[in-house]
C-alpha cells in the first residue's frame, strides 16, 4: 500500500469514528442517585436520579423492591423542569431496615432507551 493510500485509509477511519461517537454518547446514563448506590441511609421519602442528559418522564420509570422481591409503592416519577436530566420518585410507604433494589429505565430526549439498577440499605 502506498503512503497516500494509507493516509486515505487513516483519514477514512478517523472520519467514521467521529460520525459514530455522537450516537454512542447520546444515551442518558445514570450519573448520581440519592440515596447513593451501596449506601446505608435512614428511610428516604423519595429517590432522586440524575442522568447525563435530559429524559422523557412519560417513558421513564423506577421499580423499587425489597430483599424478598416485594414491590415498594411509589408515586409518579417526575422530571425537574429546571433540570430535565433529573427524575424524582416519591416513596409512598416507609422503608424498614433492609436492602432495596432500584430498577430504572429512561428514554432520553433524543429517543434512546437505557436501563440499570442499583442497591441501597436502610438502617
Amino acid at each position: 500500500m502506498s503512503f497516500s493510500a494509507s493516509r486515505a485509509v487513516g483519514a477514512l477511519v478517523f472520519l467514521a469514528s467521529t460520525l459514530v461517537t455522537p450516537s454512542v454518547l447520546a444515551h442518558a446514563h445514570l450519573k448520581q442517585q440519592i440515596p447513593a448506590a451501596d449506601s446505608l441511609v435512614t428511610a428516604p421519602q423519595a429517590l432522586t436520579l440524575n442522568f447525563s442528559e435530559g429524559i422523557e418522564p412519560g417513558f421513564s420509570g423506577v421499580v423499587v423492591t425489597d430483599a424478598q422481591k416485594q414491590a415498594i409503592r411509589t408515586g409518579t416519577a417526575t422530571r425537574d423542569e429546571k433540570n430535565k436530566a433529573q427524575l424524582t420518585v416519591p416513596l409512598e410507604q416507609t422503608l424498614t431496615s433492609g436492602i432495596y433494589q432500584v430498577d430504572w429505565h429512561v428514554v432520553s430526549v433524543d429517543g434512546h432507551k437505557t436501563k440499570g439498577s442499583y442497591h441501597f440499605s436502610v438502617k
